[in-house]
C-alpha cells in the first residue's frame, strides 16, 4: 500500500441550497420559459443609456430646428396671407388720410387766427377813422379828447407798423419752410389787406390834417428823406422788388417794365400838380390885395387849393395800392411773398438807418473830425 502525500485542510464557506424545483422552475421565476435569458446587469445598463441619449438628442435636434424655423415659416405665412396684406394696406392708408386731416386743420386754424386778426384791424382803424373824422364816440371807443388828431394818427401808424413786421415775421417763416401755396396766400392778401389799412388812416387825417401828412413827422427821419405826398414812391418799390424777386420769365418782366414806366408817368404828373398847387398858394397868401377889405376871400381861395392838395394825396395814395395789386396779379404766390418781404425789409432798414443815426457817438464842435479808427 503507497502512500499518500500530505495535503493541508480548507475550510469551506456553506453553500446556498440549491433550488429543489431545478433550472426550469428558475427560469420561470424570472419571467418564464418563454423570457428573454438575463443579461449581466452592466450590460444591460449601458444598452438603456445608450438608447435613452439617442432618443434624447433626436428629440432635442428635432425640437430645436422646430423652433427656429416655425416662427419664420409661420411669419411668412402670415404676410403672404391676402387677408393680412388687405389689411396692413387699410392701416397704411388709414394712417395717410389722419395725418392730412391733422395737416389740413393746422392750416385752417392759421387761417382762421390771421383773418382774425385781419378783422380786429379793420375795425380798429374803422374805430380811428372814426375818431379822426370826428363822427365817432371817443369816450366809448375808450379814446380820450386828450391827444390830437395827429397824435392819434402818429400811435395807430406804430401799431400798424408793429403789426405788419408781425405778420412779415411769419411770411418769411412760412417761405423759408416751403409752405403750401394756399398758407401764402392768406399771408399775401394779409399784407395787402394792412397796406389797404394804411391808406384808409392815411385818408382820415388827410381830411383833418393833410399837412401833418406830407410833412411825414409820423416816419423815420430816412424815411422822410424818401416821402413823397405823404408816403413811398410806387417806382422805388418796383425797383427793391426787382432786385430780390427771381427768377422772372420774360413775360413778367415786359409788365413789371410797363408798369413802372406808367408808375413814373404818373408820379411825375401828380408831381407837377403838386407843385403847381404849391406855387399858386404861394401866390394867394402873399397877394397884397390881403391887405385890403378882401382878406376873406383871399382865405377861403387858400383853403381851396389846400383841399386840392388833399385830393392829390389821395391820387398817389391810390397809384400806391394800384401799384402793389398789379404787382400781385403778375407775380406767383411765392414771388408775391418774397415782394411783400422785400419791400418790409427796404422800409425797415430804412428805420434801422435812422435810430443808428440818432444813436450815433457826439463829437465836440471844434472842428474836430472823427477818432481814428
Amino acid at each position: 500500500m503507497v502512500a499518500q502525500p500530505w495535503r493541508p485542510c480548507l475550510l469551506m464557506a456553506p453553500q446556498p441550497s440549491p433550488n429543489p424545483k431545478g433550472p426550469e422552475h428558475q427560469l420561470q421565476g424570472a419571467g418564464g420559459p418563454n423570457a428573454a435569458p438575463l443579461l449581466p446587469n452592466s450590460a444591460k445598463d449601458n444598452k438603456n443609456s445608450a438608447t435613452l441619449i439617442k432618443k434624447e438628442g433626436t428629440s432635442s435636434g428635432k425640437g430645436a430646428t422646430s423652433s427656429s424655423t416655425d416662427p419664420e415659416r409661420d411669419g411668412v405665412r402670415r404676410t403672404q396671407d391676402p387677408k393680412t396684406l388687405r389689411r396692413l394696406a387699410q392701416n397704411r392708408e388709414a394712417a395717410r388720410k389722419s395725418r392730412l386731416r391733422k395737416k389740413a386743420y393746422i392750416q385752417q386754424l392759421e387761417t382762421s387766427r390771421i383773418r382774425l386778426s385781419q378783422i380786429e384791424q379793420q375795425v380798429q382803424a374803422a374805430r380811428v377813422q372814426g375818431v379822426l373824422l370826428g363822427t365817432g364816440d371817443q369816450q366809448h371807443q375808450g379814446l380820450t379828447s386828450g391827444p390830437s388828431m395827429a397824435g392819434v394818427f402818429d400811435m395807430e401808424y406804430a401799431r400798424w407798423v408793429d403789426e405788419h413786421s408781425k405778420l412779415i415775421f411769419q411770411l418769411r417763416g412760412a417761405l423759408n419752410d416751403h409752405a403750401p401755396d394756399n398758407q401764402l396766400q392768406v399771408m399775401v392778401e394779409g399784407a395787402m389787406g394792412q397796406h389797404h389799412e394804411l391808406l384808409g388812416l392815411k385818408a382820415a387825417i388827410a381830411r383833418t390834417d393833410i399837412f401833418h401828412l406830407l410833412c411825414g413827422v409820423w416816419a423815420s427821419p430816412a424815411e422822410r428823406c424818401f416821402l413823397w405826398l405823404g408816403g413811398f414812391r410806387p417806382s422805388e418799390v418796383i425797383k427793391v422788388m426787382l432786385k430780390h424777386v427771381e427768377p422772372l420769365s420774360e413775360g413778367q418782366l415786359l409788365g413789371i417794365y410797363n408798369l413802372q414806366q406808367w408808375v413814373q408817368e404818373t408820379e411825375e404828373s401828380l408831381s407837377r400838380g403838386m407843385e403847381a398847387l404849391q406855387h399858386s398858394l404861394s401866390d394867394t397868401v402873399a397877394s397884397p390885395e390881403l391887405a385890403g377889405g378882401n382878406f376873406m376871400g383871399h382865405m377861403n381861395l387858400a383853403l381851396n387849393k389846400i383841399s386840392s392838395m388833399e385830393g392829390i394825396v389821395r391820387q398817389a395814395d391810390g397809384l400806391r395800392q394800384q401799384t402793389l395789386h398789379k404787382l400781385h396779379q403778375m407775380l406767383t404766390i411765392r414771388q408775391a411773398a418774397l415782394c411783400f418781404v422785400s419791400i418790409a425789409d427796404y422800409f425797415h432798414r430804412l428805420r434801422a438807418v435812422s435810430t443808428l443815426w440818432a444813436a450815433r457817438p457826439r463829437h465836440d464842435e471844434q472842428g474836430q473830425g472823427p477818432p481814428p479808427s
